[in-house]
């Protein structure tokens, strides 16, 4: 009974077995035009980026995002005097050799001073005089 069975399910799956198989070679297409895809998916794939977007941009405090044309040009003159000022100061401390004396710098705002800490080791500090704040660094010569 055993045998007859398993003869018989043995025939059932014959037709199975012997049907051919064809397949064809995989081929990558690329969905998105930058990569080589199809152009007519560009709209598509922006609406859904954006759609997926969740970033949204603060706005500024004043109201625009952008310096108006004055705001950018005091700003422009405020860089150029205080490079003017910055040259100044700088050749009021270099000697003739190049290198930085020692001593002590005074403008309207700062006060720069510079210190020889060990041999050819100088300290150099800037304070604001509004505020007190400094800033210093060391430089070798």
């Amino acid at each position: 009974m055993l045998r007859l069975s398993v003869v018989l399910l043995s025939l059932a799956a014959l037709p199975f077995v012997s049907a051919s198989v064809q397949a064809s070679e995989l081929t990558y297409v690329p969905v998105n035009p930058s990569f080589g895809g199809n152009p007519l998916n560009g709209p598509v794939l922006l609406n859904q980026a954006t759609a997926q977007n969740k970033f949204k941009e603060h706005s500024s405090s004043s109201g625009s995002a952008a310096q108006s044309t004055l705001s950018q040009f005091n700003s422009m003159l405020q860089s150029a005097i205080m490079s003017r000022v910055s040259s100044a100061v700088t050749s009021s401390i270099v000697g003739t050799d190049g290198k930085l004396t020692p001593g002590v710098v005074e403008t309207t705002d700062f006060t720069i001073s510079i210190t020889n800490i060990s041999a050819g080791v100088l300290q150099i500090t800037t304070t604001d005089k509004t505020t007190g704040q400094s800033t210093s660094f060391q430089i070798n010569q």
